[in-house]
């Protein structure tokens, strides 16, 4: 083996052939160890600085952002090079030398390839018009593709993925952000099937097909289809279907790139090679050449190679161990998967499949919902083996760092779809390992928060971003952040350190105190906020909640002076997005009474553009299968009759539901209708840190359900009680008594000053029965603040409502009135007057219309100009 001490009289040279992810790992690994004796070269064949793989979606999706690894000023240290542009294409052993394709020779006492793997390309007819998936270049090429041709053809374009793993999937959430409609090839009967199993595989079918995904399992493509102009125009099977395509991914797989090792004809060949590829190394990455390493996918150890982040890291640490005298060995490969995808979230770790002798499974599945969760354990259900989570992968972030370890209670409380709730608390050990990518265990991050030597100056550590920097945790894939921000969060407070409240990485104020700074200065906008509280561009957890502070202070319309930017995609819709991609049309319906001829208007709307309707558990109609360019022309006859906005799509007052009331109830004892209407025209608009929902009920009997809405008024015969903090959802809670027997005024007064305060002090999409929960006090707090004004801000609030009640307008109707702001609503931006003909409907068993299955899309011509029959008559009507 080398001799492996350096002199710093004669620096020794390492060269590394490639610049991934490995390669950085490499160099950093060795920066942080110390260069003194040591000369570093990292030849790159990309331009770029290397950068971060994990991400590269987000480079689908926004060709601007930078993935680059760690920070560049490590690369101006004198004893570390990075040339790029650089291809290593030969090794000489013997000379100890490399040569590049730019003719350059490079000499080296100790060589650590990492030369990554190659997209796996298809050998199938056309596959020439195909792009990749792999690197930076081939994700700018996919977002210009997709972007040229929606411009070029007019129309939603199909973008087919042909393959149905990670980065396949990956992919494809792609193309449905960039506005194309994803469609996913996969030879194997199910999604993702190296990491999940066919239950969980089947789940995620489902949901991402609900998220308008089209997926064709368990066939294979024979070839591309393209015109006489070379343009794609589909895929055809090997089962002969053709699946119309205007732009086609391959994304099946990588391969090592480990032509470095293969013998040119003539020579000896001096590494092995895996059955599959990868150059074999032994368990401190050690080719059977001195002097030559090799890590990450190029690789291959026990007969596999892995393109995942976490090996590649352990490697590249574990030689540069190495090259300074350490003894550090490869345990072999985490295989563990987390993703979000379209918003679904996905995970799979240790031995998902059971392939352990006398393994358990404890699996919780519930295909209407898409959720299926399982818990792999030795045959007592006491050692965790490994685990699979779709749909609902809240445990994941407790269970992995427990691999192989005792389970602190029954396998089945950490199922929360089957109703157990949230996973159980979890102290883990020290030497549990909470970042895989970065191979960083809890004792390490303890130490870093208290100051134990882990970082220079051995100074704790009290902030999330300097956790993250000091110990390399969360700063890959990013799916232990939640965890290390708990266990930041539990060891200061066992130190008794305030914990920070910082709303993101962007903004160092808690919600509540932005909320406060943007009202005593009286900020107007996202730049003036940004300026003064926050840096950088913002992120999607600032940005949405300025909006939604700026719109609670002013009832200016919210999608003016570039808040319409800030907003999610409901609020710039002024709609609720469905998951077909149209949009649903909710009229407020005040307190559930509506006259005969407001019922007609629409009923007329509905059967003029065809909408499914639906009574709501609020007390109003929604109208279903609106596209965006038709919600203003369904609008303006909707205002015309004297309807204004539901606000369904916003933080704010849904509905106020009432029952019937003394008016017409031999049991009423006060008018709940009159009540409900009255706070429903007051409250309407109310933009807050969540939904809010509120309920009347004209007696004890509780037609209304009030104690299960945010606010809740029950009749007595002395006035009114009122109810405070409940909600239904995932986490049901029942609100609670505040206040009894109170005449209309105190109790509208008692209303304005609760909403007011939730609003001003509440975090981010915290409903009221958590916020209550949290408050130092709980109900009694509440008393104190909204009914005996200790804190002496009853009036302040009062004001603030009033001053909402004052402004408020509704935002459809002042939509109707700006041509400018019109202009929101087309579906193409280059082509405004170019419909979205991919939408398809068809007639339900109920004489309604719904959204077409992928299936059924497949099978007939099915679109905007198919009318739905009555289920009672044979007259067509109206176009979808």
């Amino acid at each position: 083996m080398t001799e492996l001490t350096s002199s710093t009289e004669t620096p020794r040279r390492i060269v590394v052939a490639g610049g991934g992810p490995a390669a950085h790992r490499f160099a950093d690994a060795m920066h942080a160890r110390g260069l003194d004796g040591w000369d570093v070269t990292v030849l790159t064949e990309e331009a770029h600085l290397p950068y971060d793989r994990v991400a590269l979606s987000k480079a689908l999706t926004d060709t601007g952002v930078d993935l680059t690894l760690g920070t560049a000023t490590m690369w101006e240290h004198g004893s570390l090079t990075l040339k790029t542009g650089e291809r290593v294409v030969k090794v000489n052993a013997g000379a100890k030398t490399v040569e590049t394709a730019a003719g350059h020779t490079y000499e080296y006492d100790e060589l650590v390839v990492a030369t990554g793997s190659d997209a796996v390309r298809l050998p199938i007819p056309g596959a020439g018009h195909a792009h990749v998936y792999r690197t930076l270049e081939d994700v700018w090429a996919i977002n210009k593709a997709v972007a040229d041709l929606t411009a070029k053809l007019g129309r939603k374009i199909n973008a087919v993925t042909i393959g149905g793993g990670l980065l396949g999937l990956e992919s494809a959430a792609g193309t449905e952000q960039l506005g194309a409609t994803p469609v996913v090839i996969n030879g194997a009967p199910w999604l993702m099937n190296t990491q999940l199993d066919e239950g969980a595989g089947q789940a995620l079918g489902r949901l991402i097909e609900a998220k308008g995904f089209e997926v064709h399992g368990g066939v294979f493509p024979s070839e591309i289809l393209t015109d006489d102009d070379g343009q794609v125009t589909g895929v055809l099977m090997a089962d002969d279907r053709i699946i119309p395509a205007d732009l086609v991914i391959v994304a099946v797989g990588v391969r090592p790139r480990d032509e470095l090792f293969r013998a040119a004809d003539g020579e000896d060949q001096l590494f092995s090679l895996g059955q599959r590829g990868g150059v074999v190394i032994n368990d401190y990455c050690a080719t059977e050449v001195p002097g030559i390493w090799a890590i990450g996918e190029v690789a291959n150890f026990g007969g596999m190679c892995l393109g995942l982040v976490a090996p590649a890291n352990t490697m590249a640490e574990i030689v540069a161990d190495r090259l300074h005298g350490g003894d550090a060995t490869f345990p072999g490969f985490d295989t563990a998967t987390k993703l979000k995808l379209s918003g679904v979230d996905v995970a799979s770790f240790g031995d998902a499949f059971a392939r352990t002798e006398h393994a358990l499974e404890i699996v919780y599945a519930d295909p209407a919902r898409g959720v299926y969760q399982k818990i792999v354990t030795t045959d007592d259900a006491k050692t965790l083996l490994g685990g699979i989570f779709v749909g609902d992968a809240s445990p994941y972030m407790s269970l992995r760092p427990l691999l192989g370890r005792e389970l602190p209670a029954e396998p089945g409380a950490f199922l929360s779809a089957a109703g157990g709730g949230e996973a159980p608390e979890t102290e883990l050990p020290d030497d549990a390992t909470l970042c895989s990518c970065n191979n960083v265990t809890a004792g390490s991050i303890r130490d870093a928060i208290n100051g134990c030597g882990a970082c220079d100056g051995n100074a704790p550590v009290q902030e999330l971003g300097e956790l993250k920097g000091c110990t390399r945790a969360g700063t890959q894939c990013g799916s232990c952040v939640p965890m290390l921000k708990k266990l930041l969060e539990t060891e200061l407070t066992k130190s008794g350190v305030e914990v920070s409240k910082a709303l993101c990485e962007h903004i160092e104020l808690s919600r509540q105190e932005l909320f406060d700074a943007i009202r005593v200065l009286g900020l107007t906008s996202f730049e003036e906020i940004m300026a003064k509280y926050g840096t950088g561009a913002g992120c999607d957890i600032c940005k949405p909640t300025i909006a939604n502070i700026l719109a609670s202070q002013n009832s200016a319309y919210v999608l003016d002076a570039g808040r319409g930017t800030l907003q999610d995609t409901n609020d710039r819709a002024l709609a609720n997005m469905q998951k077909d991609g149209t949009y649903s049309v909710v009229p407020r319906i005040a307190g559930g009474e509506i006259t005969p001829k407001k019922l007609g208007v629409i009923a007329a709307v509905a059967e003029k553009y065809g909408l499914y309707t639906k009574i709501t558990g609020g007390q109003r109609i929604d109208m279903f299968g609106a596209r965006l360019e038709q919600l203003p022309e369904i609008w303006k006859e909707l205002v015309d009759a004297g309807f204004e906005s539901g606000q369904a799509y916003g933080k704010s007052l849904r509905t106020v539901k009432s029952c019937v009331g003394s008016t017409w109830c031999r049991f009423g004892v006060q008018d709940s209708v009159a009540m409900a209407i009255q706070l429903e025209l007051r409250y309407r608009g109310l933009r807050s840190p969540h939904k809010l929902k509120m309920g009347v009920s004209g007696c004890a009997r509780e037609c209304a359900e009030a104690r299960g809405k945010d606010v809740g008024v029950i009749a007595t015969a002395d006035g009114w009680n009122l109810y405070v903090g409940g909600n239904g959802g995932a986490t049901p809670a029942h609100a609670q008594l505040l206040a009894k027997d109170l005449d209309d005024e105190t109790l509208i007064k008692y209303i304005d000053r609760y909403f007011m305060y939730y609003i001003r002090t509440a975090d981010r999409l915290q409903r009221t029965a958590r916020w209550q929960e949290e408050l130092d006090g709980g109900i009694k707090h509440v008393e104190d603040v909204v009914v005996k004004d200790t804190l002496g801000i009853a009036e302040e609030l009062e004001a603030a409502m009033a001053k909402h009640v004052d402004t408020y307008v509704d935002e459809w109707a002042d939509t109707l009135k700006d041509p400018e702001r019109l202009r929101r609503f087309r579906s193409f931006v280059n082509a405004p007057d170019q419909k979205d003909d991919s939408i398809t409907f068809v007639p339900d068993e109920r004489g309604q219309m719904r959204p077409a299955t992928a299936e059924e899309k497949g099978k007939v011509l099915i679109g905007a100009s198919i009318p739905v029959r009555s289920a009672t008559t044979e007259t067509p009507g109206n176009e979808a």
